[in-house]
């Protein structure tokens, strides 16, 4: 196909695009979203928080203190890794995991008790901020009180207790049994009801029953209206349960687009064979998205999170010069944008997981900057609001195949980006250029002006 008819087709495009899941799953992009997602959510910026790591005092109150700083730097809703009490049977290292949970009612003691969180629940609502907690369903610690009281609850095989996966210290749960359901929504609910927390980001989530989760969505929105978050890649979720799952299949993609060009640190030395991906390959991944997502699905970006720092390398160690690049397609692209604690001020140290260690110095510096200017795009301009449907799309295709360069529009509102996803300097020759007239420069201040040519890795936002 000429390029030409490609870039009209992702021109004619509205909407949001979601991540990529199993051929069989294909069967949803006709589909209107159930989900009425809250107006707040629609340009947030979520920012994942590990108190045991994030803050000198590793405790609720310390983070507490942390919030005026958070709300300068323009974050929206709070996501705080799990606070329960974490199981000692079987636990992994020093404190063990967040995820083998021991009492989904009660908090950590390691982080102070309900009191505390409640007043830091309370501060960020005075702030206008949002807390949503992540919870595991999917599994228990392997010494929770139901491994005692209600075996029935578990999966067993021959009698046994089960791990999902290599999580030898968690029990996974059988939601065939009705009355775990109930159980389960009981501690759901406890929080929204009672910390008046703002909705989950729920781990694992594809791996428990959609139909739990959508009789928890009805469930808890007849308390207040919820944020829900899937780490998942699975476009059922987003139907009538979730308002947003995780891209993984584009973060997989930065992460082939960064290998290919050589500078991925982290699959040089762990010796991966990632599949030869440019920028190209994005246009392929969006457009497989559409035909896989509800309409009004939303997804999220992010080029970090707990899961990637401690196993998969920080950012820089998997795009060295090209972060900054990869941070403006996480806010740009369609979607909610994350940073994970200490990306701020571009903290590049892969946190331990089952024990304490250094926490970031949150002195500004050009990081805060560049994400507070990101963050306030994200926020202020509709043409990025995600899970609307009367935003346009449009691909501007340059002779240059490194180089990424869209525009997204809503009414008189526009974003345009134009990235140099490579490591050479290249010409910037467009087969169909944006019309950047009484657009501005972003991050300059400056009237508009396509580059002539882009050095490697380098980038331009441009907006009305």
């Amino acid at each position: 196909m000429k390029r030409l008819k490609w870039a009209a087709i992702l021109a004619a495009m509205a909407g949001l695009f979601a991540p990529s899941v199993s051929a069989q799953e294909m069967m949803y992009g006709d589909t209107q979203t159930k989900i009425r997602h809250t107006e707040w959510s629609k340009n947030a910026v979520v920012y994942e928080v590990n108190l045991r790591q994030g803050t000198k005092g590793r405790t609720f109150e310390s983070f507490r203190k942390e919030l005026p700083r958070l709300k300068e730097l323009g974050v929206d809703i709070l996501w705080l890794m799990p606070i329960h009490p974490i199981s000692k049977e079987n636990r992994k290292g020093e404190l063990g995991s967040y995820y083998a949970v021991a009492d989904y009612k009660a908090v950590n003691p390691e982080f102070g008790n309900i009191n505390d969180f409640r007043r830091l629940v309370k501060t960020a609502h005075d702030l206008g901020m949002k807390v949503i907690l992540d919870e595991v369903c999917n599994h228990t610690g392997c010494d929770h009180p139901w491994t005692r009281t209600n075996p029935e609850f578990y999966v067993r095989e021959n009698g046994k207790f089960t791990s999902p996966y290599d999580w030898t210290d968690t029990y996974k749960l059988d939601y065939s049994n009705k009355m775990l359901r109930r159980q389960m929504l009981d501690a759901l609910k406890f929080w929204v009801k009672e910390l008046d927390i703002d909705g989950y980001r729920c781990d694992v989530a594809g791996e428990v029953p959609t139909d739990f989760w959508e009789e928890a969505r009805r469930e808890l929105n007849k308390i207040k209206p919820v944020f829900m978050l899937a780490e998942a890649s699975k476009p059922e979720l987003l139907v009538s349960a979730f308002d947003s799952d995780y891209n993984w299949p584009m973060k997989d993609l930065f992460n082939a687009i960064a290998a290919t060009k050589g500078i991925n640190k982290y699959a040089i030395d762990k010796k991966q064979q990632l599949p030869a991906k440019t920028a190209l390959s994005i246009d392929t991944l969006l457009m497989l998205q559409k035909k896989q997502y509800p309409n009004g699905g939303m997804n999220l970006n992010m080029i970090t999170n707990h899961d990637l720092n401690s196993w998969e390398g920080t950012e820089f160690d998997r795009y060295t010069d090209g972060v900054e690049a990869f941070a403006v397609l996480s806010y740009t692209l369609p979607g909610i944008p994350m940073m994970y604690m200490g990306q701020e001020v571009g903290f590049d140290h892969a946190w331990e997981f089952f024990k304490h260690d250094i926490t970031p110095d949150y002195t500004p510096n050009k990081w805060t900057e560049f994400y507070t200017k990101l963050n306030a795009l994200k926020q202020h301009n509709p043409a990025l609001d995600a899970g609307v449907a009367k935003q346009l799309w449009e691909r501007h295709t340059t002779k240059q195949t490194d180089i990424y360069a869209f525009s997204r529009i809503y009414q008189n509102r526009r974003v345009t980006v134009i990235v140099n996803l490579s490591n050479e300097t290249l010409s910037a020759e467009f087969v169909n250029a944006p019309n950047v007239d009484g657009l501005t420069d972003y991050f300059s201040g400056k009237p508009a002006e396509l580059p002539k040519s882009l050095k490697p890795w380098e980038y331009r936002i441009f907006v009305k």
